[in-house]
């Protein structure tokens, strides 16, 4: 049955300023009505560090992505499931409203009641929110949102990477879990504040501020022994392929993001993206912290011995064979001796969500095949 639409309540208590403006972005998922972003910030932001605003005509290319990857020990993309917890939590687990919560921007923000109406502007967002089992009170996604399939028939409220804050409005919600260091600009989660809607805003910068958001976002929505249950799930798979890959040697990865118009994009420095592959089993070969742009001449200078071709993962011509064909790229280790991975899993890899744990064992396989065959 639809749930009936509720009025305006008493508003949300926020204190602290968001950082710095940064540049705006995108996370993976589905192909949008209009305008695709730079690749540097795909997955939440493939640097987990402030970054500076890039023109709006640096555009980069996306087709479909995939809307699930394989988990470990399957090469069916298809075979990946949401994790979740299901079980009804005790009565100690549960929130006590009215609850105030501190958000990853250090934001104090103060939840009335136990949410009902969810809406969330950022993949990861709608992906934690189901992984607790939440899917069905979302009333706002964004356009890019492809997991799980129900979400598809949820309102897109963030078209093209911009929060339409009337389509906000009109879904009334009573949470809104906005993406933070300006992936929802900061000048619209004011504007929400100050029309009273709590939200809070998640930015984790590694494996644990994922976990940490996940325990966040049960204790907004009462969901507490859920999330306990998940992380504890998730911290289990990263125990796993940590121990498998300790005592390998360590290969020097590069993760291609993108190429476009001669910049060449991988990981940012003390990235979300490189602490995974170094977890992983891999010394990754990171860009610039800020535009996570690499240097060719810096590439080679750092000579890979393994490349992985993330952005392959929406574009066909991007193959072992045209890494070969680039210029300058043939002195480099990987290309000499063969070792370039074409990757299909990137979209698990740079989406900060509860498949994050996808994404890690994909990357282990990746860089280790000999301990996961």
């Amino acid at each position: 049955m639809e749930k009936p639409v509720r009025r305006r309540h008493s508003p949300a208590t926020v204190s602290a300023p968001l950082p710095p403006p940064g540049a705006r972005g995108r996370e993976s998922g589905r192909q949008p009505a209009r305008d695709v972003q730079p690749p540097r910030v795909k997955g939440n932001g493939i640097t987990m560090t402030p970054r500076l605003r890039l023109p709006p005509t640096l555009v980069f290319l996306v087709a479909l992505l995939l809307a699930a990857c394989a988990p470990a020990g399957s090469n069916s993309p298809s075979a990946t499931t949401l994790p979740s917890a299901s079980s009804v939590p005790s009565l100690s687990a549960r929130s006590a409203y009215p609850l105030t919560v501190t958000d990853d921007a250090g934001r104090e923000v103060t939840i009335s009641e136990a949410p009902t109406r969810i809406v969330s502007l950022a993949p990861s967002n709608t992906e934690i929110a189901c992984a607790l089992d939440a899917c069905n009170d979302l009333v706002g996604v964004t356009d890019f949102d492809d997991y799980p399939a129900q979400v598809a028939d949820v309102a897109d409220v963030v078209i093209g990477a911009v929060v339409d804050v009337e389509k906000v409005v009109a879904a009334d919600p009573d949470l809104i879990l906005a993406a933070g260091n300006e992936l929802t600009p900061t000048s619209v989660i004011d504007q929400l504040t100050d029309l009273g809607y709590p939200v809070l805003a998640l930015y984790p910068r590694d494996l644990q501020g994922v976990y940490d958001d996940i325990s966040l976002v049960g204790e907004a929505i009462d969901a507490r022994g859920t999330a306990e249950e998940l992380v504890t799930s998730l911290q289990a798979r990263e125990d796993a392929v940590v121990t498998a890959v300790a005592g390998a040697e360590r290969p020097r990865t590069f993760y291609e993001v993108g190429v476009f118009e001669g910049s060449i994009y991988t990981a940012g420095k003390d990235s979300f993206l490189a602490s995974l592959i170094s977890l992983a089993g891999g010394e990754p070969i990171v860009g610039d912290a800020a535009s996570t742009a690499i240097q060719l001449e810096d590439l080679i200078s750092a000579d890979p011995e393994l490349i992985l071709l993330g952005d392959a993962s929406y574009d066909p011509t991007i193959t072992i064979e045209s890494i070969g064909a680039r210029s300058g790229w043939g002195d480099m280790t990987a290309v000499q001796d063969g070792h370039i991975v074409v990757v299909t899993d990137d979209v698990v890899i740079t989406r900060p969500g509860p498949r994050i744990l996808d994404g890690l064992e994909a990357l282990a396989r990746a860089i280790h095949p000999e301990v996961f065959p």
